[in-house]
């Protein structure tokens, strides 16, 4: 076994699919050309040391079975060790260097980055016997076991087992994913809104738990078991229920129908549908902000623009743009111009380029 690996794995765009995850439903990710990168080095002891050149010069330490929550972003290294013991893997204490690229809070799951990269270096330090999916399933149980973030799968599968130039269109019930080139007659631009947002608590569990309610209500165990033809059944619940569930059950069959679009490299169905989901965020789940609707709208009226919509849990973070090929970077960049002239917030252009070199994601097929 080696004594020093580095390891590393992307953030990710959800294309569409929000908030269906956790009801076993559709999503639709990509990777994007942002990553976290750790370094490791084994050690003789039970003693994990840990560093962030993006978060704190200081060097923190735990020890392996000793893992206790409330220690900041060093949770996503304890609960990754926490979930190999639970699971009875046995390994040795190691140093770990983190530098990741990927912004925090923008909506493009630094977390599960971290936790995926963290867990493919310790799988090739220790010689663990995981395969990817193993590892998407330690750093969810990291997550909402140890960290206690009630979040669903789709990061980590992402993470984990996106490619470059693809979407990874995932059942997250039986966890069956099949990769689908991004057509060549399209570009995806990635916009933070610079509003961060955490998942831990607040209103993304309050969403949660009024979705899991509306299901109770209509005697399933995820909404994933209801179809739009079952949408009538809504009207008898409470007003803000029935949204919650509205959401979740159009969101499932827009995946679907975003998935045949891509297939047919139909850009101006793809923005539609982009469309459709970010009304129904705001609307339906009520995870959109000011000036994300802004942003959006901004990024809307672009003439190289098929479509936007918000991406990731919401309550700020990024929107996910579907442009014509080729004008991607140049429309991000336009369009942060103009958000930055309504609203006097700074956004920041993450996928395909920023003006200090970012290099665009190679493409497939």
């Amino acid at each position: 076994m080696p004594e020093t690996v580095s390891a590393s794995a992307p953030g990710r765009v959800n294309l569409i699919g929000e908030h269906t995850d956790y009801h076993d439903g559709y999503v639709l990710p990509a990777t994007i050309p942002r990553r976290t990168t750790v370094h490791l080095e084994r050690r003789r002891d039970r003693l994990v040391r840990a560093r962030s050149s993006s978060i704190s010069s200081e060097r923190a330490e735990f020890e392996i079975g000793r893992e206790r929550p409330g220690r900041g972003w060093l949770d996503y290294v304890q609960g990754v060790t926490a979930a190999l013991v639970n699971t009875g893997r046995v390994i040795d204490g190691f140093d770990v260097q983190v530098e990741s690229t990927i912004p925090l809070g923008a909506g493009v799951s630094s977390s599960a980055a971290l936790e995926v990269a963290l867990l493919r270096g310790i799988r090739a330090l220790f010689d663990l016997d995981l395969d990817d999916v193993a590892v998407a399933q330690l750093a969810f149980s990291a997550e909402t076991g140890f960290v206690g973030v009630p979040v669903g799968i789709m990061d980590q599968m992402a993470a984990s087992l996106g490619r470059d130039g693809e979407a990874l269109f995932l059942d997250t019930r039986t966890l069956d994913v099949k990769h689908l080139p991004i057509p060549a007659s399209i570009e995806v631009a990635v916009i933070d809104s610079g509003i961060r947002h955490r998942h831990a608590g607040g209103d993304y569990a309050v969403r949660r738990r009024e979705s899991f309610e509306a299901a109770a209500l209509l005697g399933v165990g995820r909404l994933r078991d209801l179809d739009a033809d079952q949408l009538p059944r809504l009207e008898a619940l409470p007003a803000t229920l029935a949204r919650r569930a509205r959401h979740v059950v159009t969101e499932n069959e827009r995946v679907v129908e975003a998935v045949k679009a891509l297939a047919a490299a139909d850009a101006v169905r793809l923005g539609a549908l982009f469309a459709a989901s970010h009304a129904s965020m705001r609307d339906d789940y009520e995870v959109s902000t000011p000036e994300i609707d802004t942003l959006v709208e901004i990024a809307r009226r672009h003439a190289d623009v098929y479509g936007a919509r918000l991406t990731g849990g919401g309550f700020g973070g990024a929107v996910v743009v579907v442009a014509r090929a080729g004008a991607a970077a140049a429309a991000a960049h336009d369009i942060c111009d103009a958000y930055r002239r309504e609203t006097s917030r700074d956004g920041e252009v993450l996928v395909p380029v920023d003006r200090a070199g970012f290099m665009s994601s190679p493409r497939r097929g």
